[in-house]
């Protein structure tokens, strides 16, 4: 492929000769003869310092934010949007081809694309999902490793499912991928927005970044949709140039209505112009509510009929980790869901609050190398919402497991109201052996992840398989 063609959409400021190009990369580990090499500025590197070196070991090109005085050398406005742009070059330009939904905020973007992609489907528009837990084009399932993929595995899982014919996409996207650029050059068929609380700090800095990288999303968008019972629900839409559908609880575009909540799910009725529409689904807690508002505004604003919306809400069904059920058989509930985030959390022990007979018990832990000013706010949250609280190990990655707990711990007051069990395995045998007949036990945090994170590798951790030998030993 020619340099040039690479670069038919990205903002350049100086461009050398055209070149022939047989790859691109803005890894200096990956780099091979006749790639262009995007130099990255990063956290902890700066590829700007390596281009001179890869120019050496045979690159064809570089592309730069600066003049660094190189032959071959590409400067751009932003190194990242160029990155992107040039991989959707490779691929033709799938976003071109298809219809894209994306759907952001700290919590529920998974839920809701489910719910999204299972209305969709109903209504017999074949449609792609990528999201924090799998990628699905056409029948194919990938497992996914981060919400919103890096540029090129982006646009080649977009190639593959305008390749099956999909015709819409719905994806989560993280403020980390908007703040990086991984989908430059896209344009959205409608953008949602769920919630914000505090999380990915570590990365943003301030809840200030956080909100504004969400922004980004609405700028790319032809119909915002967005949650109008969260504080931030409309001013994280002010990018965008149009008429915003908001959804609540109250009063919104659409609101929701004589709202009954189970243990085994949740029920309202749906208003909209003067439309009404009865949902009932399989997903409890009062942010199902929320999100299915979200699901279908997003399909609503993509021009389709509210009265075949609300029958097709009818497939909607449980997501993976999220308020998952574990059947125990016996005299307690167990569910699994994937809160690790303060809010989630504490969505979490509210709902089930709500409908437990019995004692309400947290199990959870917080992640390494990850936003450590949660840590002290979950333990709180925890001690106050839960009777008792199983203090245990997430995906400690590089940092010491009992300095995580010790953080978690320094926003809790009560000891007699929790155990500490830094193993996690020993932590969910303990609680299943310690429970009381009524009890319902969350595993908070793990969610759909049947792995744990430790010092650089991966280990088999599926909290499905421990609670199945647990009850064994009951």
């Amino acid at each position: 492929m020619k340099l040039y063609e690479l670069l038919q959409r990205v903002k350049t400021i100086r461009v050398c000769e055209d070149r022939e190009v047989s790859g691109i990369t803005s890894d200096t580990r990956k780099l091979e003869a006749g790639d262009v090499f995007v130099c990255i500025k990063g956290a902890r590197f700066d590829g700007h310092t390596a281009a001179a070196e890869m120019l050496e070991k045979g690159a064809s090109a570089v592309v730069v934010e600066r003049d660094l005085g190189l032959p071959h050398q590409v400067i751009v406005e932003n190194s990242r949007a160029a990155l992107s742009l040039m991989y959707a070059a490779v691929y033709g330009f799938p976003m071109d081809k298809l219809k894209l939904i994306g759907i952001t905020g700290t919590s529920g973007k998974t839920s809701t694309s489910y719910m999204t992609k299972a209305i969709l489907d109903t209504l017999g528009v074949k449609t792609g999902l990528l999201g924090s837990i799998v990628r699905i084009v056409g029948d194919k399932v990938f497992h996914a490793e981060q919400n919103t993929p890096e540029p090129g595995e982006f646009y080649e899982l977009l190639a593959m499912m305008a390749g099956e014919g999909c015709e819409y996409v719905v994806m989560e996207v993280s403020s980390q991928g908007l703040d990086q650029r991984r989908v430059e050059g896209c344009t959205f068929e409608a953008a949602v927005f769920t919630n914000l609380s505090q999380d990915h700090l570590d990365y943003h800095g301030s809840m200030e970044n956080y909100l504004n990288a969400k922004k980004l999303l609405f700028g790319m968008a032809r119909h915002a949709v967005t949650n109008a019972d969260d504080p931030k629900g409309l001013e994280v839409t002010s990018l965008f140039n149009g008429e915003v559908m908001t959804y609540s609880t109250s009063a919104g575009t659409l609101t929701a209505k004589n709202i009954e909540t189970r243990s085994n799910g949740v029920a309202f009725d749906l208003c909209w112009k003067d439309k009404v529409g009865h949902i009932d689904i399989p997903l409890p807690g009062a942010f199902s509510v929320s999100n299915a508002m979200a699901a279908v505004g997003a399909v609503l604003s993509c021009g389709f009929d509210f009265d075949q919306i609300i029958p097709a809400c009818k497939s909607i069904k449980g997501v993976p980790g999220r308020m998952e059920v574990i059947p125990t058989n016996s005299d307690f509930t167990i569910l699994l869901d994937y809160a690790h985030k303060p809010d989630a959390l504490e969505k979490v022990l509210k709902t089930v609050r709500g409908f437990a007979k019995g004692r309400v018990v947290v199990l959870f832990g917080c992640g390494g190398n990850r936003d450590q000013l949660k840590r002290p706010i979950m333990g709180k949250i925890a001690e106050e919402l839960a009777d008792y609280v199983y203090v245990t190990s997430d995906n400690p990655r590089y940092e010491k497991p009992m300095e995580i707990i010790a953080d978690i711990l320094s926003g809790m007051t009560k000891p007699e109201k929790r155990s500490v069990i830094c193993d996690r395995r020993q932590a969910i045998y303990t609680a299943i052996r310690e429970h009381q007949p009524g009890d319902v036990l969350i595993l908070a945090g793990k969610g759909h992840e049947t792995y744990q994170l430790v010092r650089g590798e991966t280990f088999e951790f599926d909290e499905r398989e421990m609670v199945a030998d647990a009850l064994l030993g009951l």
